[in-house]
């Protein structure tokens, strides 16, 4: 595996094809099409004329309940109308209102506990709150209920989409970092989806917060699979309702990871992907740039992941599941490629089994190699910084400080993505190399120093 700077050909694209293997990603032949950011050509007939109609997804049902002492858990999509009335007891002095709440709701995001802070929908000792940092104390008696969704919307954008591959019912694209997937609370514009809706001339579409993952800082990799609400479905012509046309997200990447990402745009692609996630028979491979290298250089990491308890934007990777709340199977398998710099850093290739939220960032932190670049998960700048001065002589530290400052996300990268293609049945196989932040960063890295690791165990 070689990648850096581009320096001429082909950067990547359709290694497998719907009906013959041998043909060109480029081939006029071929029943779809790589290209760049331009816009494909052949887009479905029906999907490009379809006229303009609102799309409305699930919308929570309304619970009322008291709770009392133990945290509830609702499914996630049932907590408007959620009442707590509770006298706060705490072992330490104080905590922040919005921390607390969130703490006795299972599986509640903070961003929506504290949408109901500064709605006026919280007291504290009688007196309404509105703060969402307000300190609670041992004591204090809180009242709450939680606010109803509002629908996000998510408008067609005119943003350049890097699309690898289109057919009549799929589409590949290269995410470029820094995008995040869909609308969600502080991110309701220049999604992917936004740009998605205006390729495929679909109109609005109203996205209910609950149904979509939380998302505090970045969205996961984890299967996603957004179900429409039948009850609102209206017949929009050639036969079509809502339901069959509207681009369907099916996995998802972080907001600072760049690469391949599969789209479905019909009910019968979006439901046939989503059922090869849940088996689990994706293929996807990642690259990233570790803090570090891993011991042993090659391996399976069967540890399940969960939310971490004391920061909700993360994921905490733990052999005892039971002290993650709500933990999760997940398996990794990675293989560094090269050892970079004297050993302050790796190039890792990543397989993963399974698709859980944040899967290889909290992995590689509980492999004690957090990703460069990885503010979250323990890859911060500074961290960088001294590894890599520490393996180096002084002459490369000026260089390195350099290097360290042009970070502005974690170094990950989806390389390789293949599916079975839900209509045709032929297996897919897409590949694209990591964009110009990740290999100048790698090719100052391979300046300073690399040794390539030749192993005999793939992943």
């Amino acid at each position: 595996m070689v990648f850096g700077r581009n320096r001429g050909g082909h950067t990547g694209g359709v290694i497998g094809n719907p009906r013959n293997n041998s043909i060109s990603p480029r081939s006029p032949h071929a029943p779809g099409r790589a290209c760049g950011t331009h816009r494909v050509a052949k887009t479905a007939s029906w999907l490009c004329c379809a006229p303009s109609a609102s799309f409305v997804f699930d919308i929570s049902e309304t619970m009322n309940r008291v709770i009392t002492h133990e945290p509830v858990s609702c499914r996630p999509n049932n907590f408007s109308g959620v009442k707590i009335e509770e006298t706060v007891e705490l072992d330490s002095q104080k905590l922040r209102l919005d921390s607390w709440l969130s703490s006795r709701i299972n599986g509640i995001s903070r961003a929506r506990v504290q949408s109901s802070i500064r709605s006026g929908l919280v007291s504290v000792n009688g007196h309404i709150i509105n703060k969402v940092s307000h300190v609670v104390r041992d004591g204090d008696v809180v009242n709450c209920k939680i606010a109803e969704l509002q629908p996000l919307r998510a408008e067609p954008e005119d943003i350049p989409l890097d699309i690898v591959y289109e057919d009549e019912h799929v589409l590949v694209v290269n995410k470029p970092a820094h995008m995040v997937v869909h609308p969600a609370p502080g991110n309701a514009t220049g999604t992917l989806v936004n740009g998605i809706l205006n390729h495929c001339r679909l109109s609005t579409v109203f996205l209910s917060p609950e149904a979509l993952p939380e998302t505090d800082d970045d969205s996961g990799d984890e299967a996603s699979a957004f179900s429409v609400d039948q009850g609102h479905n209206v017949d929009i012509g050639f036969g079509l309702s809502e339901a069959s046309v509207r681009p369907g997200i099916v996995h998802r990447l972080d907001k600072g990871t760049s690469g391949l990402l599969v789209v479905a745009k019909d009910e019968h692609s979006h439901s046939h992907l989503a059922e090869q996630f849940k088996k689990h028979t994706i293929k996807r491979v990642y690259v990233s740039l570790t803090c570090g290298v891993p011991s042993p250089l090659s391996g399976r990491i069967d540890v399940p992941i969960g939310r971490d308890p004391g920061n909700r934007i993360r994921m905490i990777a733990n052999p005892g599941s039971a002290t993650c709340g709500k933990a999760r199977h997940a398996v990794s398998r990675y293989k560094v490629i090269e050892i970079l710099a004297g050993g302050g850093c790796a190039l890792v290739k990543w397989r993963l089994e399974t698709g859980r939220t944040h899967q290889i960032r909290a992995h590689a932190k509980y492999l004690g190699i957090p990703l460069l670049g990885d503010d979250v998960y323990g890859g911060t700048k500074n961290m960088g910084l001294s590894l890599l001065q520490s393996r180096n002589p002084p002459s490369y530290h000026g260089h390195i400080l350099q290097l360290v400052a042009k970070l502005e996300r974690p170094c990950l990268h989806a390389l390789s993505l293949g599916f079975r293609h839900p209509h045709t049945g032929e297996n897919l196989r897409f590949s694209q190399i990591p964009p110009t932040d990740f290999a100048e960063i790698l090719d100052q890295l391979r300046d300073i120093g690399t040794k390539t690791v030749k192993l005999f165990s793939l992943i």
